[in-house]
């Protein structure tokens, strides 16, 4: 997708905002967002700028100015904001020797690839990862002078088959290592992993299927078809 390309998609989506998005060095996303129409072309190579100190590992306060010039192929209409909005993923570079920063996740991938092809081994990676995970209905946790804790809790887990609850405890809730592939009413969360794999469908990416996993208490697993490294990183 070019410049032009990205500004049309915007226009025909109706985009009144441009949400900006790069990762930390901790794998966490970052965020700024623009309104549409104060940005043009000119932005693709001029970059955002944005406080580099502000971000944990990053540049000191003495240096701290930095850029995030956007890649247009990583152009999505973003599903979750009021307003109809773009999100698209940028590169962070140096805005005084213009090289691309060294602890920017998306570099490293990027260095990544070109040593692998470099190296002959192969032309390409591709990654297919099977995200596992947890919902729970109640998480607590606190730390503080006088002690420490945690508790998670959750409708389904095997430990609350003697608990009283809305509308009467129907007694059988997945056993401990037993949720693999439970059909309903054990398996309660199929209806939202649903749901969560149409938003990713409609976002272009690939999915293969989802299913309970094999703990109580919501385990849960999206299985993603192979891509390109940096397109399934993105």
């Amino acid at each position: 997708m070019t410049p032009k390309d990205f500004f049309d998609f915007a226009k025909e989506n109706n985009a009144v905002q441009v949400d900006m998005k790069f990762c930390d060095l901790f794998g966490i996303w970052q965020h700024c967002t623009y309104p549409i129409d104060t940005l043009d072309e000119g932005v693709f190579e001029g970059g955002f700028g944005f406080d580099g100190s502000s971000i944990r590992g990053w540049q000191a306060i003495n240096e701290s100015d930095m850029l995030a010039i956007p890649d247009a192929d990583t152009t999505r209409m973003d599903p979750f904001f009021n307003e109809p909005t773009v999100s698209i993923i940028a590169d962070i570079y140096d805005p005084i020797t213009k090289e691309a920063y060294p602890k920017d996740p998306r570099n490293v991938a990027k260095k990544g690839l070109a040593y692998l092809a470099q190296t002959g081994i192969a032309d390409t990676c591709y990654i297919g990862p099977e995200p596992e995970f947890f919902v729970f209905d109640d998480i607590r946790y606190a730390s503080n002078e006088r002690g420490a804790m945690y508790e998670i809790d959750s409708s389904e887990a095997a430990w609350n088959t003697g608990r009283s609850e809305l509308g009467g405890n129907l007694g059988h809730k997945v056993g401990y290592k037993g949720g693999y592939f439970p059909v309903a009413p054990g398996d309660t969360l199929q209806d939202l992993r649903t749901e969560m794999v149409q938003e990713m469908r409609k976002n272009g990416i690939v999915i293969e299927a989802h299913h309970h996993e094999v703990a109580t208490a919501g385990q849960c697993e999206i299985d993603m078809e192979f891509a390109p490294l940096l397109k399934m990183a993105d």
